[in-house]
């Protein structure tokens, strides 16, 4: 695997778009790749009774949830031609309409992109134990339950 780029990181509160797109443009030298994959997890406005969704406290056991995503992306390399990914999950608050996870992932063909990257989205929908506290406009919140729709 020490030819593969991979890559976790946990961010303090909202993924920004600079950062995002600072992460791309790090690929343009990388010729040996012909597609990207990108994914980006938007914290959505639900409703609940009426009362409006406003943000989501994320949290993780970090220890457990590397270990799954290390897992996840292992699954991915053995699964796909691909040449790199990244995962990065946002940690504490992050408001609506603010990005709360963002999957990059680059291959030399595109099919191979697009399938590791459904792939990805769900395990980590799936496995990972991330946690979020739904925050109301009310003041109240629930525990936010992660689906595969």
């Amino acid at each position: 695997m020490s030819d593969k780029k991979i890559k976790t990181v946990w961010k303090q509160g909202p993924i920004a778009p600079d950062f995002i797109a600072d992460s791309i443009a790090k690929h343009q030298s990388k010729t040996q790749i012909g597609a990207h994959e990108i994914f980006l997890g938007q914290v959505r406005e639900d409703s609940h009774e009426g009362k409006k969704a406003v943000l989501i406290e994320y949290s993780a056991y970090e220890p457990m949830a590397n270990q799954v995503f290390h897992e996840i992306r292992e699954n991915a390399f053995d699964k796909f031609d691909i040449t790199c990914m990244h995962i990065y999950h946002s940690l504490g608050e992050v408001k609506v309409g603010e990005i709360s996870l963002f999957v990059f992932v680059s291959s030399p063909h595109r099919k191979a992109s697009r399938d590791a990257m459904a792939f990805l989205v769900e395990e980590i929908k799936e496995k990972a134990p991330v946690f979020g506290k739904e925050l109301l406009d009310d003041g109240s919140y629930i525990v936010k339950e992660n689906t595969t729709i």
